[in-house]
């Protein structure tokens, strides 16, 4: 997990989203990302494209997660659906794997808006498709 870690975080996105790791285990991964008014569409109202990314993160690191040391992934595909404004102080994405295979791992994330009392109101939900690269092949 750490190595997966390592990878994501390296991302210069994840690195401006201010994402977190909460919790990372073999099909499961649960981020966190702060509300920046940069994000905002209006004031403490995250812009869809902030909510999509979180749940992006979350949802293919967590088919990152299985993957075989010295294989990557990539997001193909993903269809997210809003159901609540993303207000709060963060958004907590939780990750996970629907179906793993050789070439393409599908996965899901839902995405929470935690208020400033811890309070989680589901925002969104992603469906997503990674691909599974072998970095050894070239």
């Amino acid at each position: 997990m750490q190595a997966l870690k390592a990878v994501v975080l390296a991302m210069p996105m994840a690195q401006t989203l201010g994402l977190e790791f909460v919790r990372a285990e073999p099909g499961a991964v649960e981020i966190s990302i702060p509300v920046k008014d940069t994000f905002c569409h209006r004031p403490g109202e995250l812009q869809a494209t902030a909510v999509f990314a979180a749940a992006d993160f979350a949802a293919v690191a967590a088919a990152g997660s299985v993957l075989p040391p010295g294989w990557v992934n990539a997001t193909v595909d993903a269809t997210l659906k809003l159901v609540a404004p993303a207000r709060g102080t963060s958004l907590r994405a939780r990750g996970r794997v629907v179906h793993a295979a050789r070439l393409l791992t599908v996965c899901a994330a839902d995405v929470f808006a935690v208020d400033a009392s811890g309070t989680e109101t589901l925002c969104a939900t992603l469906l997503a498709t990674a691909r599974n690269i072998d970095m050894s092949r070239g």
